[in-house]
């Protein structure tokens, strides 16, 4: 059993993380991953159960590489103004090998996803989130963090006021401290699944806290954007069909 944690008193929570996980009835996903929230001391939080991995990730994970709870946890760390307080991570073996791990952080009580805004045409003061999402966005480039998977879903969103929003990332497990060329900045729109028009809201808006021109702002992160969408589409398509024969 490895472990790390960012305050003794937390200590014991992490090192019984599978107790407090299992009898755990709140349940917030349940895919390919598990979150399920818990109150500890007062405060609550969020325990991320990865999914036991295959055997070759296993040896991959014992003896190559960090697995994604420890990278979860570091990133966490890394970028902590960004993302929900990280609170330590948990890895557990079997027989010698990497079994199952756990990220622990603090629950972060946003308001709504970009999903949402994005999804909905008459969401209320869109044009002025996804001005501030843009921002946000170009505060992680300029700090050189490139998430890997940069989807609705992972962008929470917190009202603070009437004009005001805050914005938090999840899902840290892929991400990149590297720094970006501008295409590789309008690329990592291109998960968003946003309409053109949406897009160009945002790219307009990014534009004019970067040093990308307008136009070349909007041309290339819509080019790519549509490139994500056609591969996403002919994926599903073709898996579908692969099941129908």
């Amino acid at each position: 059993m490895k472990y790390k944690v960012v305050n003794s008193q937390y200590k014991d929570l992490v090192q019984n993380t599978k107790k407090y996980f299992i009898t755990s009835s709140q349940s917030i996903w349940d895919k390919r991953n598990q979150i399920k929230v818990i109150q500890f001391n007062g405060t609550k939080l969020t325990i991320k159960s990865f999914k036991i991995p295959h055997i070759i990730n296993k040896f991959a994970y014992t003896f190559l590489r960090d697995s994604k709870a420890k990278r979860s946890y570091i990133n966490s760390i890394r970028i902590s103004k960004f993302v929900p307080k990280a609170i330590g991570y948990i890895e557990y073996s079997k027989f010698g090998l990497f079994s199952n791990s756990y990220f622990i952080s603090e629950k972060y009580d946003y308001d709504f996803t970009i999903r949402e805004v994005l999804t909905q045409k008459t969401f209320n003061n869109k044009a002025l989130i996804l001005k501030q999402f843009a921002s946000f966005t170009y505060e992680l480039h300029k700090n050189n963090i490139k998430h890997l998977d940069y989807s609705p879903g992972n962008i929470l969103i917190k009202i603070n006021s009437d004009t005001q929003y805050e914005f938090k990332i999840i899902d840290l497990n892929r991400m990149e401290f590297v720094t970006l060329t501008k295409e590789e900045r309008l690329k990592n729109f291109s998960k968003l699944w946003a309409t053109d028009e949406d897009l160009t809201l945002i790219m307009k808006a990014y534009a004019e806290v970067s040093t990308i021109d307008e136009k070349e702002a909007v041309n290339i992160a819509l080019r790519n954007s549509r490139k994500h969408k056609e591969k996403t589409s002919f994926k599903k398509r073709f898996k579908r069909e692969k099941n129908v024969n």
